[in-house]
């Protein structure tokens, strides 16, 4: 049985500290109840991050974004058919109850799996000359620079294999021997790696075309300078609950406008509003991607992936947006470097820790 008590919020309780719940349980499911623990609703993942695409705020209740006729079972049913049930519905998860209506455990579809490997695969992009972090990158690749006394690649590669992530390519290019005998097979952290081997940089897709055919799974593309506390089973859960081609993740970004902004309506003056604060999601430089659209990429040139995502678009794939609130970080200039080494240990735990 599960330590329900964690996985319960009040009515009243906010957005955010249901995000909250769900990224320290690693759960896919929180369960609303009432003061005496009866069954009013449940909130995915999923749910959160779609009510904040519906422009849904994080002090707002959980009430706005709940599921509330969540499908349940009680503890009277043995938990082979409760799990049956789960499969016949295409659920994950289910809340279980007693004779009164009272949540008393949850049962994850996961309970039941011996084994927790993926079986997707994960595509790092580590070829990039990191330009904007010379000199630093002069005798060493970006992905990797030390944060937190190791490569960053290699907290990528840990945080993967964390989740049960095993099959991994690595796109190389400059300096890829530096790559190459850092990790060789990954059979010292637990993974296989192979290598995709770039004679000239081919953009932030292009290598996507070298993979080999038949992988027979989903992949996760992530730029090779990330570091981020995303879940990533989250992620393909999500991708594949909205049968994308594509799933991008995204980071809400803030930015003032310096000045007064004057909106017009034919030649007069509607409003100004000085100095406003503007919203928009940015690419986090995560992604999802469905085997099926792999033959998008075209051989033999450069190939960025906002030109992939286009092209889905033009035939008819759609392309799903999973918004992060979890630590993200894109290390791409020398003060995001600082950032990265200072906030290491906070976010991350000690040295070692995936």
């Amino acid at each position: 049985m599960h330590d329900i008590e964690k996985y319960l919020i009040a009515p009243d309780d906010t957005l955010s500290s249901a995000f909250a719940t769900l990224e320290r349980l690693s759960a896919k499911i929180v369960i609303i109840v009432t003061e005496d623990r009866r069954l009013l609703g449940t909130i995915t993942d999923g749910d959160c991050r779609r009510g904040l695409l519906r422009g849904v705020g994080l002090n707002a209740p959980v009430s706005a974004v709940m599921n509330p006729a969540p499908v349940s079972a009680f503890d009277t049913e043995p938990r082979t058919a409760v799990l049956a049930r789960m499969r016949r519905g295409g659920f994950r998860q289910m809340p279980i109850l007693d004779s009164s209506g009272r949540v008393v455990d949850l049962i994850q579809e996961r309970d039941f799996v011996v084994s927790q490997e993926r079986g997707e695969t994960v595509v790092l992009m580590a070829g990039g000359l990191g330009q904007r972090l010379r000199p630093l990158t002069d005798d060493v690749p970006k992905p990797m620079l030390a944060v937190g006394g190791k490569p960053i690649l290699e907290t990528i590669v840990e945080r993967f294999a964390a989740q049960g992530f095993r099959d991994f390519f690595i796109s190389v290019n400059y300096r890829r021997h530096d790559i190459v005998n850092h990790f060789g097979d990954g059979r010292q952290f637990g993974v296989d790696i192979r290598y995709i081997e770039e004679a000239t940089p081919t953009g932030t897709a292009g290598a996507l075309a070298l993979l080999p055919e038949g992988l027979g799974s989903d992949l996760i593309v992530m730029n090779g300078d990330i570091l981020t506390r995303v879940d990533f089973a989250h992620l393909i859960d999500y991708h594949r609950d909205h049968g994308a081609g594509a799933t991008v993740c995204a980071r809400e970004y803030d930015f003032r406008i310096p000045y007064g902004v004057i909106e017009v309506e034919d030649h007069r003056m509607v409003s100004i509003v000085e100095k406003p604060l503007k919203r928009v999601l940015v690419n986090a430089g995560i992604y999802a991607i469905s085997e099926d659209v792999l033959g998008l990429v075209p051989t033999g040139m450069p190939f960025d992936m906002p030109e992939l995502l286009s092209k889905m678009g033009a035939v008819g794939r759609d392309v799903a947006v999973f918004p992060i609130r979890e630590y993200w970080i894109d290390i791409g200039r020398l003060d995001d470097l600082e950032r990265a080494r200072d906030e290491f240990a906070d976010v991350f735990g000690m040295i070692g820790e995936p």
